[in-house]
């Protein structure tokens, strides 16, 4: 509704100065109407894991069959430090071809990157259960150990559909599940770590996790999540009911 002024008939009635100086001004109450009607953040905030808790992780079937070697072949010949390295973004992707194999063997990268490229997929019900949440408002991060390749993740699944590539290891110079790494996140979110939930397929993390003072879910599967997520007070239904 529009206020209307209207020129007094009397002399105005003037405030003593030290009284206009503690008067608020427009913009302050401006400042004070819009904080009060930021919507509520929901709680609790979601932390994902990425690979083989989201995504298929190729490395253990498809990148073995692509050099022609078997698991444990591949680990004992590629350099122990190579791909750590690669993921807390302190080598470049060129610097992890030169140094991928302990005895400098040529890497063929763009073979690499394509069979991982081709290996990535959704795990089952797992996009069902992440579109649920974020119909139904849940702040969703990635967390997770994983380099400059998530782009190619993020190409063919699209996860920012429904997440955040927030913490990556790459970004932030960090891996889990060193205990800094939760810190900087909660860091970030500035918000109490009871008030997140972080989901991972490995127990050291979940545990790591839970150290922080977050709640820990290890993944196992779509279902089985959806049923944690449920009993911690989670919204997953995909279709809300109506009246």
């Amino acid at each position: 509704m529009a206020l209307v002024f209207f020129k007094p008939c009397v002399p105005a009635f003037r405030l003593p100065a030290t009284k206009l100086k503690s008067l608020p001004t427009m913009a302050a109450l401006n400042n004070f109407a819009t904080a009060n009607h930021q919507p509520k953040r929901k709680l609790p905030i979601l932390l994902f894991d990425v690979m083989d808790t989201i995504v298929r992780d190729p490395f253990y079937q498809d990148v073995p069959a692509f050099f022609g070697m078997s698991l444990k072949d591949l680990i004992e010949c590629k350099h122990p430090a190579a791909w750590i390295e690669f993921e807390e973004g302190l080598i470049n992707e060129m610097e992890l071809a030169r140094n991928f194999f302990k005895d400098g063997r040529p890497l063929d990268l763009e073979g690499l990157k394509n069979c991982m490229r081709r290996g990535y997929s959704y795990l089952d019900g797992v996009e069902e259960l992440l579109q649920a949440l974020h119909r139904n408002g849940y702040e969703i991060h990635a967390f997770t150990n994983y380099p400059i390749w998530y782009e190619m993740i993020e190409d063919k699944l699209k996860l920012s559909t429904y997440l955040s590539w927030t913490f990556c290891s790459c970004k932030i110079g960090k891996r889990k599940p060193e205990p800094d790494f939760y810190l900087e996140v909660l860091k970030h979110l500035d918000v109490d770590s009871a008030s997140c939930i972080f989901i991972d397929d490995r127990m050291k993390n979940v545990e790591a996790a839970i150290n922080a003072g977050m709640a820990g879910l290890q993944f196992k599967n779509a279902d089985l999540l959806r049923q944690d997520l449920s009993l911690l007070g989670v919204d997953v239904s995909l279709y809300k009911q109506t009246q």
